[in-house]
């Protein structure tokens, strides 16, 4: 069961950012050659690009597969055993790639293409407003400090107290089921913020004290030209490296609600979903289990060491 995910650089909130003031971050040429040539990253950000293109060409490549993640083939299963497919690897074939839901008959490859699109939407969507929030409530406590600093701090503090997941569960059971997607965004970016927001204050504390901030004050710029123009641009490697980490969690947490039958509604498709209807059928098809658990594993799985990667590039003196 997946957890909201907790900021693996909390711990440095306090630490500047590397070249802040002294060196600008590595120019993007430089990342992206020093991210060529690590197998690892080039690996994950194939798989994470695959992702993005079956989300993005889902009618397509589920018309050029012949099968609709919603059309049912009571031809493919087998009435006699409760809907077992027919055939080996859970009616695996040519007709249907990765075989058929037990009991439905629905076309695995056409829910795992469609699941992709609901998985990377709510996680990116999520991920977006969790960075806006974030970065918007640190600059405010970092930077103005006093009083704005300490009802922010509360607030985040009392968001970070509550146990997330139980929260979301009870939150999401309580409102209609309308727009689950929506509300999916919202209820995570809400428990989520916090964590970053923590980081980009205590860096911005930190940055509001340097030299070239100081300049910058006594040149006559106003507060909105030096959070602009002299610290956001000094916490864009912190920001990138923290959004590209959370993405993973928000990922299986999405997967993780709706195993719990608190995420996406169904029949719409979902990595999470087909693996909580897969309990039952675990040992008599574990293809239907192996499948959609394979492709949520390593979608998290490139994620989290493509953020890494970068962490190393961006931040090499804060790896340890």
């Amino acid at each position: 069961m997946a957890a909201l995910p907790t900021q693996p650089a909390a711990a440095q909130e306090s630490a500047p950012p590397s070249g802040a003031g002294g060196g600008a971050p590595p120019p993007r040429r430089g990342v992206l050659r020093a991210l060529l040539r690590d197998p690892g990253a080039v690996l994950s950000a194939a798989y994470i690009l695959l992702v993005v293109a079956m989300a993005v060409f889902a009618p397509l490549i589920v018309r050029m597969s012949g099968w609709g993640p919603y059309e049912f083939d009571q031809t493919a299963v087998n009435p006699d055993l409760g809907g077992v497919p027919f055939g080996g690897w859970g009616g695996a074939g040519g007709e249907h790639w990765f075989g058929v839901e037990p009991g439905s008959g629905r076309d695995i490859f056409a829910r795992i293409v469609y699941g992709a699109r609901v998985s990377m939407l709510i996680a990116l969507a999520a991920t977006a407003l969790t960075t806006l929030l974030g970065v918007v409530f640190g600059l405010l406590a970092g930077f103005f400090g006093g009083k704005v600093d300490w009802v922010i701090s509360r607030v985040m503090d009392f968001l970070m107290a509550f146990p997330a997941l139980i929260f979301m569960i009870a939150i999401l059971s309580a409102l209609p089921a309308g727009n689950r997607a929506v509300l999916l965004v919202v209820v995570i970016s809400l428990f989520g913020w916090p964590y970053l927001a923590r980081i980009v204050r205590g860096q911005t504390m930190s940055l509001a004290r340097r030299e070239f901030v100081e300049a910058a004050r006594a040149s006559g710029a106003g507060r909105a030209a030096i959070v602009f123009r002299e610290i956001l641009p000094n916490l864009r490697s912190t920001i990138i490296v923290m959004t590209t980490l959370a993405i993973p969690g928000y990922i299986g947490t999405e997967a993780g609600l709706s195993f719990l039958g608190v995420g996406v509604v169904p029949p719409t498709p979902s990595w999470g979903q087909m693996i909580a209807s897969s309990v039952s059928w675990y040992s008599v098809v574990p293809t239907y289990f192996a499948i959609p658990g394979a492709f949520l594993f390593l979608l998290v799985l490139s994620f989290t060491v493509l953020g890494d990667r970068l962490r190393a590039v961006l931040d090499p003196q804060g790896v340890r």
